[in-house]
């Protein structure tokens, strides 16, 4: 339920009636206006708070660091059309460095600190960074001996917490462009289902106006805190959840990395009103807690009026449990790096009990295409489902030095194909039913992964799985599945697979199911699927602790 009248109200007044072409208009050029405006209107409002430093800085101490960043940043070379790179975790340092970049018209590119010194060095390459800088509070990771450290001083903040890496001269710089619909403001390399990085271009305007809806259909307010977890370097935590509580007004209290205990602490010292994540981060949660899925309990006592979950898909059980532990409903989103990220989300004023993506937002078009690249026909229930296409403000320029990759992802010259099979019912509603390069192809019949995760997520015992497909004999494909298990329930592969039997037809039925003390992930929780397909094409999977990044 939403808490309070004021919400309800904000909701209804802005929602489906946002005026999307003076909203466009009225964009600044810039994403370091956010600061500056918010400096001028509230000074003394707190805009940044660090849970783990007790650092707090006001919108005009952020505004201050900004300038003196972006002089920094010039005396160190750093030319517009230049990309910066910062190698981190979320931290006031990263927050001020974004915007600073941007008043320079430098690109940023921020990199997780969590990432392995080769994948750094990959993206360092293909980026051209002009500098590299690295922060103390992302534990330096990655930093290399010549890197020496940084003093960025203001008269109302001073920071020393960052290494600079040496000027690279080959560095080329990008044309710049006025307009603010025209010049990267971020290049994101995203984890990729191929594990193959694509270095993403999101204008200034793609991200102002993710921030602008965003935080309108949120009804995001200064009074509002929000919990900034997920990675700065994920455009999710980027563009919805750091650009989005700031374009505000409100408070964004930063968290390096997510931990079941640090949210416990946050949500009762900082008095957290806003609370997004993504599903591996609630299920983590629930697990530490010993939140049973099944049995009601009094809700939590908290200030939060919002919560949400995105970047991946939302099991049904999972969604019940949250919602019954914190007494709020769990909404529901779907976006992309390529989206900036947001294209749907779930409305305050009329949340739902299934796993709808929700409408589209405001100013984003969608469309479903068949097999044939024709629009997608309604079946007997009214629903139509085919590849999801988008278009609108928050569609990427394209994928940096990659032509290729760009003219195949942007169709008809400015719609994205996502690569998302999806269904829309009636009423505009999406569900996304899987990916078009995941179908398993099983004795002739489709199986979508994410069919067979939802059955599988729905049992208690499963904190989250992953489906991905292994080729045989004759082209044909078996369906595996990978599964994280909560220790405080017994139970074995045999129940497991009997479980999945009561649901899924004898072809989606997993041939193998392979138990794992963590599946790998990146720092945003996403299951990286493409190292399940490597373990199980390569025939080494099996129980215990996988390689990479966890949450």
């Amino acid at each position: 339920m939403i808490r309070d009248q004021k919400t309800l109200d904000n909701i209804n007044r802005r929602d489906s009636r946002i005026d999307i072409p003076a909203l466009l208009a009225g964009l600044p050029g810039r994403l370091c206006a956010i600061p500056r405006q918010w400096a001028a209107r509230t000074p003394d409002a707190l805009a940044l708070c660090d849970a783990t430093s007790n650092m707090r800085w006001t919108y005009a101490q952020l505004s201050s660091a900004v300038d003196a960043a972006a002089q920094t940043l010039q005396e160190l070379g750093v030319r517009p059309g230049d990309r910066l790179m910062v190698v981190g975790e979320n931290c006031a340092a990263q927050v001020a460095l974004t915007f600073a970049a941007a008043a320079i018209d430098a690109w940023i590119v921020h990199v997780n600190a969590r990432l392995s010194n080769l994948e750094v060095d990959a993206i360092q390459a293909h980026s051209g960074a002009r500098r590299v800088l690295y922060t103390v509070a992302g534990g330096l990771h990655g930093a290399r001996g010549n890197a020496t450290p940084v003093l960025f001083f203001s008269p109302d903040a001073m920071w020393n917490d960052l290494l600079v890496g040496p000027l690279t001269d080959a560095c080329v710089a990008e044309p710049v462009a006025c307009s603010n619909a025209l010049q990267v403001a971020a290049l994101i390399y995203t984890t990729g289902t191929t594990g193959s990085p694509k270095g993403v271009m999101l204008s200034h305007r793609n991200l102002l106006f993710i921030a602008a809806v965003s935080s309108t259909l949120r009804g995001l307010d200064n009074s509002d805190r929000a919990y900034g977890v997920l990675p700065i370097s994920h455009v999710y935590g980027l563009a919805s959840v750091m650009l989005g509580t700031l374009h505000a007004g409100a408070c964004l209290v930063l968290a390096p990395r997510f931990s079941p205990e640090a949210l416990l602490a946050s949500l009762q010292h900082d008095r957290l009103t806003i609370l997004q994540g993504v599903p591996a981060m609630y299920a983590r949660l629930l697990e530490a807690i010993k939140q049973p899925r099944v049995q009601p309990s009094p809700p939590l006592a908290s200030t939060l009026r919002f919560i949400y979950a995105g970047g991946s898909p939302l099991d049904p059980g999972l969604k019940s449990a949250v919602e019954q532990w914190l007494g709020l409903p769990l909404h529901n989103g779907y976006g992309m790096t390529e989206s900036a990220p947001t294209i749907s989300q779930t409305r305050l004023d009329a949340p739902r009990s299934d796993t709808s993506v929700g409408l589209p937002i405001p100013g984003v078009e969608v469309r479903l295409v068949d097999q044939d690249g024709g629009a997608a026909q309604p079946g007997a229930a009214g629903d139509a489902e085919g590849e999801l296409w988008v278009r609108g403000p928050n569609v990427m320029l394209g994928y940096y030095r990659a032509p290729d990759l760009t003219n195949a992802a942007l169709r008809d010259g400015d719609w994205l194909n996502t690569g998302d099979i999806a269904r829309q019912d009636r009423g505009g509603a999406l569900f996304i039913v899987g990916r078009t390069k995941e179908i398993i192809i099983r004795s002739g019949f489709n199986v979508y992964p994410l069919e067979v995760e939802t059955v599988l997520n729905a049992h208690p015992a499963v904190i989250q799985c992953a489906v991905v497909g292994r080729l045989v004999a004759d082209g044909n494909e078996e369906v595996i599945a990978f599964v994280e298990l909560d220790q405080s329930h017994a139970i074995s592969v045999a129940a497991l697979q009997a479980h999945l039997a009561l649901s899924l037809a004898p072809y989606k039925r997993p041939s193998e199911l392979i138990v794992m003390d963590a599946l790998p992930s990146a720092a945003t929780g996403k299951i990286l699927k493409h190292r399940l397909r490597q373990l199980v094409q390569q025939g080494s999977a099996s129980t215990g602790q996988p390689s990479g990044d966890a949450m």
